[in-house]
């Protein structure tokens, strides 16, 4: 963990975790016991909180814990499909404790990284988005289709959407992007990464670092290439999905 509040935040919702699995789940705690190697009672006292667990222990508790409670279980459950088989995420951006968690296994997963701002492009992205800044503790930065009046630079970036034949253009504040930020990109969904590589670009332009890319849902493999990502650079995603057959 790079400080002590993050650290702190993430035993506290490994706790909350250990919390829904009992309460919300309705898994005892010798079954916790069993797939934790830890014995009840000390199980009992995390979930009271009567104590906290180390952040080692806490690391641990999370990487069993995330494998039976089950996120990505929760998505995929929300996704509704259509006959071409694309779907309708209306039901996942909207909904405040998925969102929770997902922020929370944004902070498990890049705990410890440097960053300084949480980037992501107007609509669908801003409630994630938002949620993960606050949990990681950084500003968010939102890359718009207009630019906003009283705003006297920006840095931009123009791109074709895919077979569509139209341009689009995102515009962020110069002063929003600075050389010394390193960014997490993050988005509800990425598809053909076409807006997710505008702004990778615009990251590039400000001359700051791309600290890595969370996502809630990845349709495909195409975007992995389009967003032309730094080499080792962290890509978390939750839930993968294959792209419709048409």
């Amino acid at each position: 963990m790079s400080t002590h509040v993050e650290e702190l935040k993430f035993r506290l919702m490994t706790i909350e975790l250990l919390r829904t699995a009992k309460y919300r789940r309705n898994i005892t705690y010798r079954e916790l016991s069993a797939k934790t190697g830890l014995p009840v009672t000390v199980l009992s006292r995390y979930a009271k909180g009567h104590v906290l667990p180390t952040a080692e222990r806490a690391r641990q508790l999370w990487k069993v814990l995330m494998k039976f409670v089950g996120l990505e279980n929760e998505i995929r459950s929300r996704m509704k499909f259509d006959e071409n088989g694309y779907f309708d995420n209306t039901d996942i951006i909207g909904d405040f404790n998925i969102l929770q968690q997902a922020a929370n296994q944004a902070l498990a997963r890049f705990a410890g990284k440097r960053i300084t701002k949480v980037f992501t492009a107007a609509v669908d992205g801003i409630p994630l988005a938002t949620m993960v800044a606050n949990t990681l503790g950084v500003n968010l930065v939102i890359a718009k289709k207009e630019k906003e009046v009283g705003v006297k630079s920006f840095l931009e970036e123009t791109f074709a959407l895919k077979d569509s034949g139209v341009t689009v253009t995102l515009y962020v504040p110069r002063d929003s992007l600075r050389k010394r930020d390193s960014v997490l990109i993050v988005d509800d969904m990425i598809k053909t990464g076409d807006t997710q590589a505008a702004l990778v670009n615009i990251v590039r332009k400000a001359k700051a670092e791309i600290a890595g890319f969370f996502s809630l849902i990845a349709i495909g493999d195409e975007w992995r290439a389009k967003m032309n990502l730094p080499e080792g650079c962290p890509i978390e995603v939750i839930v993968h999905v294959n792209s419709p057959k048409m």
